[in-house]
C-alpha cells in the first residue's frame, strides 16, 4: 500500500448498463470507465492484453512510434527527450515525461503486446530512459529537500521523518466525504500501482543480503498472498475495482490516470531498477509499511459508509493487520540490518522514505485540489500530440 503520513495520523445500485461510454474530447468521468468504455476494453480481471497508452505530447508520440515501427530510436526522439528533460519545473506533473518514463519501465515488468521484447535492453532506449530519470530524480530531490542523518537508530529516524510529514490526508477525506464517483477516480489513480503491487520493491531483493534480504522477502511474500493467487494484494485490489464497476485489467486505465499516478510508480521503479538506489528502495517500502495500517482502516470505513461490505473492503482489511506487523519488520529488521552492515546507505534509506511521503502528497494535492474545484481528478480533454 502507499499512503501519506497524514493518512497514518488521521449508493451501490449503479451497474455497467447504466453508465455511458466515454466520448473522445470530453471530460472523463470515473463513472464512464467500465469494461465497455475503458482504455483497454479487452482486459478483464488480471488477464488480458496490454497495449501502449495514448501519447501525451511530442516525446511520447515519437517514442511510441519508434517502439512499434523501428528497430531502434530515431534521432528526433532522442533530441525531443533532451528538450523535455531540460524543462525547469513541473516534472512530477508533466504528462509527456511521466508516461514516457512509465513505458520505458514497463518493458521490465510485463511489457506491451505491440512492442517487441528486444526493446527492454536496447542501448539507445536505456540512454533515453537515463535522461528522463535524471530529470525525475532532480525534481524528487527538490521536492524532498535536505535530510539530515543523525546517530539515532535508523528506525527512530524513520519514525521521526514520518511524524514530521504534514501532507494532506486522502484517507480521512475518503472515509468521511468521498462520493462513489470520487472513489472510482481514486481507484483509477491507484490502479497504476496496486495492479502491480509488490513488483517494484521485489526488484530490490537480489540487491540485499542477510537479515535485510530475509525481512524483505517476508514482507513481499504477504504481498503475493503467501502463495495463494487469489490472496495476492494485486488481485484483491482488482476485485475492489470490479465491485465499483471499473475495468480491472492490468494497465486498462492508464489513459485515464494523471501524471501524478505515474510519477509515484516511476519513483519506485527508479529505486528498484538501480543497485545504486537499493537503500532508497528499502526506505521507500518501509515508509509504505509504516503509514498504511490506520489509513487502510479508514478507507475500509469509507467504503462501508457507501454500502459496500467485507467482500469489497477485503483489500484494505488485509492491510490493517498485515502492515501493522510489517512496520517493525521493515524498520528494524530490514532497514536496521541494512544500515548496520552498510552505514553509508542511511541517507539513501531516509531519502527513499521521504520520497514515498512526498509522492503521496503530490497525488493527494492533485485529487483533493480537483475535487475542491468541482472537477474530475482524471485526465480531461486530451491535447493532440505534437
Amino acid at each position: 500500500m502507499v499512503f501519506s503520513a497524514a493518512d497514518a495520523e488521521e449508493g451501490r445500485d449503479q451497474t455497467a448498463d447504466d453508465l455511458m461510454p466515454r466520448t473522445p474530447g470530453v471530460v472523463v468521468r470515473a463513472s464512464d470507465i467500465t469494461w465497455r468504455g475503458a482504455s483497454n476494453p479487452p482486459g478483464v480481471g488480471m488477464l488480458g492484453s496490454m497495449h501502449l497508452p495514448e501519447p501525451r505530447g511530442p516525446l511520447s508520440a515519437a517514442l511510441f512510434s519508434d517502439l512499434v515501427g523501428r528497430p531502434t530510436l530515431s534521432s528526433t526522439t532522442t533530441a525531443t527527450a533532451e528538450q523535455v528533460a531540460a524543462q525547469v519545473a513541473g516534472a512530477m506533473t508533466d504528462d509527456d515525461l511521466q508516461i514516457s518514463l512509465a513505458v520505458c519501465y514497463e518493458l521490465h515488468y510485463r511489457g506491451f503486446d505491440d512492442v517487441p521484447d528486444h526493446w527492454e535492453w536496447e542501448p539507445a532506449l536505456l540512454g533515453l530512459r537515463g535522461v528522463l530519470e535524471r530529470r525525475h530524480l532532480a525534481a524528487l530531490r527538490e521536492l524532498v529537500g535536505p535530510l539530515p542523518v543523525t546517530d539515532e537508530p535508523i528506525d527512530r529516524q524513520l519514525a521521526a521523518l514520518i511524524a514530521a510529514d504534514d501532507g494532506p490526508s486522502l484517507s480521512a477525506y475518503m472515509a468521511k466525504q468521498g462520493t462513489l464517483e470520487q472513489w472510482r477516480e481514486y481507484l483509477t489513480v491507484r490502479s497504476v500501482y496496486h495492479l502491480k503491487e509488490g513488483d517494484p520493491h521485489t526488484f530490490a531483493v537480489p540487491r540485499l543480503s542477510g537479515r535485510a534480504k530475509a525481512a524483505m522477502v517476508e514482507i513481499q511474500a504477504d504481498e503475493y498472498g503467501g502463495g495463494t493467487p487469489e490472496r495476492m494484494h494485486s488481485e484483491l485490489f482488482a476485485g475492489l475495482m470490479r465491485d465499483l464497476d471499473l475495468d480491472a485489467g492490468y494497465g486498462a486505465l492508464w489513459d485515464d490516470a494523471p501524471a501524478a499516478a505515474f510519477a509515484s510508480v516511476n519513483t519506485m521503479s527508479l529505486f528498484a531498477l538501480h543497485r545504486r538506489w537499493r537503500g532508497a528502495a528499502v526506505g521507500h517500502l518501509t515508509a509504505v509499511e509504516m503509514t498504511s495500517s490506520e489509513p487502510s482502516r479508514r478507507y475500509s470505513a469509507g467504503l462501508r459508509r457507501l454500502g459496500f461490505d467485507e467482500r469489497t473492503t477485503v483489500f484494505y482489511d488485509e492491510h490493517v493487520e498485515a502492515d501493522a506487523v510489517h512496520e517493525q519488520i521493515a524498520a528494524v529488521d530490514m532497514c536496521g540490518s541494512l544500515v548496520a552492515e552498510q552505514p553509508e546507505l542511511a541517507a539513501d534509506v531516509l531519502f527513499g522514505a521521504a520520497a514515498a511521503l512526498a509522492m503521496d502528497g503530490v497525488t493527494a494535492h492533485h485529487l483533493l485540489g480537483a475535487w475542491e474545484a468541482g472537477r474530475s481528478g482524471l485526465r480531461g480533454e486530451r491535447p493532440l500530440a505534437a
